[in-house]
């Protein structure tokens, strides 16, 4: 066993996503594809272990306490750029995006509960490997799978919980950008034109002239909203109203940056939280990635695989011929598609780089960039909670 510490890690992590942009710019296919550069370098790296464990039985145990962080920094950066105005004059499209994503929590866990009765498995377990680890990630599962195996029983429920969930988080980077890319040229639907300065995520590469003053300000409003929103979460734990520690802290982003607004006393500088969130998700997945134990994986059975694969199948389909024609058929619609694979399989982190490497290529999508952080990063837990409750009440009773 090689254990690396905080610092040797950051270096890796960095080393992800140098190597990334490396493969993506020289790789026509995988630039074809969209697919994001986080994505391409952890999984490399992670592939690259996998041998080096194969072969020689050496695995690396990476320090990933900066890891947690990292991500409520990048749900921080959402929260402080969410403009209420903004976010009323996206209202509708946001209700019919909720209401598609909520279709797919139900078509994901009707999938998993008969596939798993098909396959001789108990049905908790294709619960699990549904909207509770799809839609859900890391963090959801591993709360369902502690519920699942105290009072219902259900052996190596956490086990299960996060390999299905590993797997979800590398096929939600993966399928996003085909998906995107198939329907743009089917559709030959053309990137409308943008009179407004971009928000927060649309253009990560653009060089933005930043100040040290202004660096240091942001720094401080990020760091009450992982402060606060942390503790936060911590009081609601146990009630009817507890949330995600990451949804308390994109919570807190919003209030912050609009009501110093509303007061006249700060204008939250937008191109720097854009920066900061940007390079928080950039770290975040490279070291998620890079640190998957793809030998573990593999020690998945058989039955698990199919069902798991048949997820990643129904995703994609549900994006083509739900996501994209009730968003409107058009080319927001399709980057909005991309973003539903990134976050229905794995988490809003994904679904966010699966965004971004689509508008780096084909053009801005301000409505996909309102929409889907929104909804992936906060309405999706409250939704997804109430679902899951349903499918264990019909499972069990």
């Amino acid at each position: 066993m090689i254990e690396l510490d905080l610092y040797s890690t950051l270096v890796v992590a960095s080393m992800v996503l140098i190597l990334g942009q490396f493969l993506v710019a020289r790789i026509s296919v995988i630039r074809k594809y969209s697919i994001p550069e986080p994505v391409v370098g952890g999984l490399v790296v992670a592939l690259i272990l996998f041998a080096l464990h194969s072969l020689s039985g050496t695995s690396v145990r990476f320090d990933n306490s900066l890891s947690r962080p990292l991500m409520l920094a990048f749900f921080a950066s959402i929260g402080l750029n969410a403009d209420l105005g903004s976010l009323r004059r996206g209202g509708r499209p946001l209700a019919i995006f909720l209401i598609v994503v909520a279709g797919l929590l139900i078509l994901q866990n009707g999938v998993g509960i008969t596939l798993a009765k098909l396959l001789g498995l108990d049905p908790l377990v294709g619960l699990l490997a549904g909207s509770i680890t799809l839609s859900g990630g890391h963090g959801t599962g591993a709360a369902w799978s502690a519920v699942l195996a105290e009072q219902h029983g259900l052996k190596s429920a956490t086990e299960i919980a996060l390999a299905c969930a590993t797997f979800g988080l590398i096929l939600g980077g993966v399928i996003g950008g085909p998906v995107a890319q198939f329907l743009i040229r089917k559709s030959s639907a053309s990137v409308p034109r943008h009179d407004t300065e971009l928000g927060v995520f649309e253009e990560p590469a653009s060089v933005r002239l930043i100040t040290a003053p202004a660096m240091v300000e942001t720094l401080a409003l990020m760091s009450a909203c992982l402060l606060i929103g942390q503790h936060l979460s911590e009081k609601l734990q146990g009630s009817f109203l507890e949330l995600p520690a990451f949804v308390c802290v994109l919570f807190v982003g919003v209030i912050l940056r609009n009501v110093l607004s509303a007061l006249g006393w700060y204008t939250v500088f937008e191109r720097c939280v854009s920066v900061l969130g940007n390079v928080s998700l950039s770290l975040f997945l490279a070291m998620a990635l890079m640190s998957l134990r793809f030998w573990e994986l593999s020690a998945l059975a058989l039955p698990m695989v199919l069902l798991l694969a048949a997820q990643t199948a129904t995703m994609a389909l549900y994006a083509i011929f739900v996501t994209y024609n009730v968003m409107g058929r058009n080319y927001d619609a399709a980057v909005i598609a991309a973003g539903h694979c990134g976050f229905g399989l794995g988490a809003t982190p994904t679904a966010i780089a699966n965004m971004q490497a689509v508008t780096n290529q084909f053009g801005p999508s301000p409505l996909a960039f309102l929409v889907v952080p929104m909804v992936g990063a906060f309405f999706i837990d409250i939704t997804n909670a109430i679902v899951i409750k349903v499918f264990l009440a019909l499972v069990t009773g």
